[in-house]
């Protein structure tokens, strides 16, 4: 009996410094406090520029943008769920931009499912004056109908809203 208490002793002494240990290392390994990360500041895109634009729903209840994009036009649907400016082929050609040349590393999900894609940069984006600068793109080797405004461009306005009617797009 004295040896199972003695054991029990030497249990609950062992418990009680190791969870002092732990603690001990928490509080050296705890992170610094808000403030000083407050202090750290990402890289921030360029901004938005120019006046608000208003695109018109269409009759489909999609939103299409005739975009000005490096000086050309393109038939953008406006993707809100697509995390980038998306590019068929097609569109990519018409900006310039060799399809053939492009390094498809990147595997990414479309309504048709799995493609490649080429990650381009475009020098600007404009729709009825809702500017956006450097912005992210990727050309959809296949399986992509038609280019898609995605969050690269949208995410970058000071705001975005949906009407019944039209969506807003403000730098």
């Amino acid at each position: 009996m004295l040896r199972f208490a003695l054991l029990a002793a030497v249990s609950a002494i062992s418990a009680v410094a190791a969870a002092q240990a732990v603690a001990h290392f928490e509080a050296r390994q705890a992170p610094e406090p808000r403030a000083a990360v407050a202090q750290v500041r990402p890289l921030a895109a360029p901004e938005a520029a120019g006046e608000a634009a208003s695109i018109a729903k269409s009759s489909d209840g999609h939103f299409w943008a005739e975009a000005d994009v490096d000086g050309r036009r393109v038939r953008f649907l406006v993707d809100t769920g697509a995390s980038a400016v998306a590019l068929t082929v097609e569109d990519a050609r018409r900006l310039g931009l060799d399809p053939s040349t492009l390094n498809y590393e990147y595997g990414v999900q479309t309504a048709s499912g799995q493609a490649r894609a080429a990650q381009v940069k475009l020098d600007s984006i404009s729709i009825a004056g809702a500017r956006v600068d450097d912005v992210e793109a990727f050309v959809i080797e296949s399986g992509l109908e038609t280019s898609l405004l995605g969050m690269t461009y949208l995410g970058r306005l000071s705001r975005f809203e949906a009407t019944r009617t039209a969506l807003i797009l403000r730098p």
